[in-house]
């Protein structure tokens, strides 16, 4: 494989193509990106073509997500939409056991396999794996880019609280239009990142969105969604389930996806913890003295915004998923999603939400210990949890995995209607 790195150079003039794994946090955090200097394009081209494209250069007992953003890409680049000699794609890169981080070869083999060989590919990490000397990744950029992601969060988590139950439809999702496009101008402006303004606009979007009016009298069924953390958030790699299940008069509730940063933050502790060695402890300093308060600063203001109405349900913090997840998982289990998954799950029922879809790619190990290897043990806790994971794949039919989640919720509703009687 020829390795074209992502030079300085190219930083001018060159076009980096990133996928969308959640509209409403990238939508954003891209903008932060780009005022950093670089020319960034969101990718948002879907359809069947996308996987028929991905089976072309990736195995099909590949993890699926790479399956997707690899065809996602390749799929963009044939349009003809960009200059193949003046494009580069970024892709991220996890390190340790998760296939995840087999992704950025994966992509360096498609692209050349396909024919575009010149094309770079960064990895986006924070291990200093297959660095390009073009992207920096500093501690501003960082802290931009997080920003993005709260408001992100903040956005999706009320947006689902409140949109089932609107007495006009729309007007959510006008408000998160109307935010995302304020923030948007925000980020060109070079401001709304930091603690004051931060603290407004959070105050200001959990005010907007409550003050939708709202008919709370009608029940829905209550569903909380889980699973590989690209499954989760994506609608191309999860068939668009979000809109299914409120289509299916369901208010849903997905955990935030800042959740899955602290997870990774908590991870790098507890390695230490359980291995020792002179690097780990040297990680282990700064992420407990400065890394991890920094981020649970952050985890407090959407905390904040949210308890500023008391109908919102505010998401658990990461000691009180950490000390749920104990109850029936050791924190050492940390492939891909690890004992985040599990406590996901059980915060969800605890705040009930306990109609849960698991999703998930097909042949994931971590996934089948952490999510289906717990859901006894979870049921054996709450016997009234209604979980169904979900496998996605490309020969799984939409269908098929709509009829699934079907029967649950029909299980659901069941139990509400005994409920109100």
């Amino acid at each position: 494989m020829s390795d074209i790195p992502f030079t300085k150079e190219m930083r001018e003039d060159y076009t980096i193509l990133i996928p969308n794994m959640s509209p409403i946090h990238f939508d954003l955090m891209i903008e932060a990106v780009k005022l950093n200097g670089y020319k960034v394009l969101l990718l948002n081209n879907s359809g069947p073509q996308v996987i028929q494209e991905g089976l072309k250069y990736v195995h099909n007992d590949m993890c699926y997500p790479a399956l997707l953003v690899i065809g996602q890409m390749i799929d963009f680049i044939k349009s003809g939409k960009i200059d193949v000699n003046k494009c580069a794609v970024a892709i991220s890169q996890t390190g340790g056991g998760c296939r995840a981080s087999n992704y950025y070869y994966l992509l360096k083999k498609a692209l050349e396999r396909a024919g575009y060989p010149q094309i770079p590919v960064i990895s986006l990490n924070l291990k200093g794996m297959n660095s390009n000397p073009g992207l920096k990744i500093t501690p501003k950029l960082l802290l931009q880019v997080i920003s993005g992601l709260i408001y992100g969060d903040l956005l999706m988590v009320l947006s689902h609280q409140v949109r089932p139950y609107e007495i006009n439809k729309g007007d959510t999702d006008a408000v998160v239009k109307k935010w995302s496009d304020h923030l948007k101008e925000c980020y060109r402006a070079n401001k709304g990142f930091f603690w004051s303004y931060l603290d407004r606009n959070l105050a200001q979007i959990s005010d907007d969105l409550a003050a939708i009016p709202v008919d709370r009298k009608t029940k829905h069924v209550k569903v909380g969604v889980v699973g590989e953390i690209y499954m989760k958030y994506a609608p191309l790699g999860n068939n668009n389930l979000e809109k299914f299940l409120e289509d299916e008069g369901c208010e849903v509730m997905m955990p935030p996806l800042f959740g899955f940063v602290l997870y990774g933050v908590s991870n790098g502790i507890r390695d230490y913890e359980f291995y020792g060695g002179r690097l780990r402890h040297e990680y282990h300093f700064v992420a407990t003295k400065l890394i991890m308060p920094l981020l649970k600063r952050f985890e407090k203001k959407i905390e904040k915004a949210i308890r500023r109405h008391p109908e919102f349900a505010v998401p658990a913090s990461i000691d009180e998923l950490e000390e749920m997840g104990k109850t029936i998982i050791h924190t050492g289990c940390k492939m891909g999603e690890g004992w985040l998954l599990t406590a996901e799950m059980l915060e969800l029922i605890k705040k009930g939400y306990g109609n849960i879809v698991c999703t998930q790619p097909f042949g994931c190990l971590p996934n089948h210990i952490v999510a289906k290897g717990m859901v006894r043990p979870i049921k054996e806790l709450y016997p009234d949890s209604n979980i169904v994971p979900i496998d996605y794949d490309p020969s799984a039919t939409r269908v098929n995995q709509e009829n699934r989640i079907k029967l649950m919720l029909a299980v659901a509703k069941e139990n509400l209607e005994k409920e109100e009687k």
